[in-house]
């Protein structure tokens, strides 16, 4: 098992890279190209914009994410206690840390879609480091989770729905609505690889093999394709027959050769396959924790 020492360090590590990588998102695209995808860095971009008249160059990223986070983790605190806070502090923190140092440089400086696209493929990743540390960056996390404290019959997810969908909007009377769609689609890529971060990109398939048969399929697939292979216990409610249902999980280039054995072996066997985002154990991913 790995020392605690040990998994903190992996958990600030994770916060350290994901919150640099979110500021090049933040910085580089979002801010670069006035796209509002919600949170405090997207409030943040506004303010900027709309003081940029009276100071040059408006308010500064870092310091509207700093300041807009210090008061909340102080309620945080009150309300949470400082457990339910501590590693959210350090993200914001750090996340206003790199958007003061890292100097913004376009990456999609006249494309919009490319830009939309290659942002929340950026952010995702940020936010999917984030999240294996195990904190957030504050921001309307926080506010969500403050709020759905006191309005309990709401979760924490359809509470930032709203308040990031309303700094969007904001967005909107800005910037106009052409950019706000864009953000839109950056928001989507955001959340389709924060997802695939967080439970894996090495897919596997489930195959659930019901024949009669059930021994000579299970020899011949250990056999060929080195696969571990559960039986289950199953009834036939419409036959009554007691039946043994085959479970096995391989790879992906390994499905087609399992279906080809399942129908050698028996041709009237009923098979089910579907998709496993993340495997671990033998064969697979290892685990961790073990290591």
């Amino acid at each position: 098992m790995l020392a605690k020492g040990t998994k903190d360090w992996r958990a600030y590590g994770c916060i350290l890279i994901g919150t640099a990588v979110m500021a090049v998102s933040i910085n580089s695209i979002y801010d670069y190209m006035q796209m509002v995808t919600g949170g405090f860095s997207g409030l943040a971009i506004i303010i900027k914009a709309v003081t940029e008249p009276i100071i040059p160059g408006g308010i500064p990223l870092w310091l509207t994410n700093a300041v807009l986070n210090v008061p909340l983790f102080i309620l945080g605190i009150k309300i949470k206690g400082w457990e339910f806070t501590r590693k959210s502090v350090l993200g914001a923190l750090m996340l206003s840390f790199w958007l003061y140092l890292i100097p913004p440089f376009p990456i999609m400086p006249d494309d919009m879609l490319l830009a939309a696209l290659f942002g929340g493929v950026i952010m995702g990743i940020g936010i999917g480091f984030i999240f294996m540390g195990q904190s957030t960056t504050g921001g309307t996390d926080m506010v969500a989770a403050l709020i759905q404290h006191k309005l309990r019959h709401y979760s924490v997810a359809q509470i930032l729905q709203v308040i990031d969908g309303l700094i969007v909007v904001l967005g909107v009377f800005i910037f106009g609505l052409q950019k706000a769609l864009y953000a839109v689609i950056a928001i989507v890529i955001t959340t389709k690889v924060t997802d695939g971060f967080l439970e894996g990109m090495k897919f596997a398939k489930i195959a659930f093999i019901i024949t009669d048969h059930h021994q000579e399929m299970a020899d011949t697939i250990m056999k060929n394709l080195e696969r571990g292979i559960t039986g289950i216990s199953s009834k036939g409610l419409y036959s009554g027959k007691d039946r043994i249902m085959l479970f096995c999980v391989v790879d992906k280039k390994q499905i087609v050769r399992l279906k080809e054995i399942v129908m050698q072996t028996d041709p009237g066997a009923f098979v089910i396959v579907t998709d496993a985002r993340e495997v671990i154990g033998e064969g697979f991913q290892k685990n961790k924790e073990k290591m």
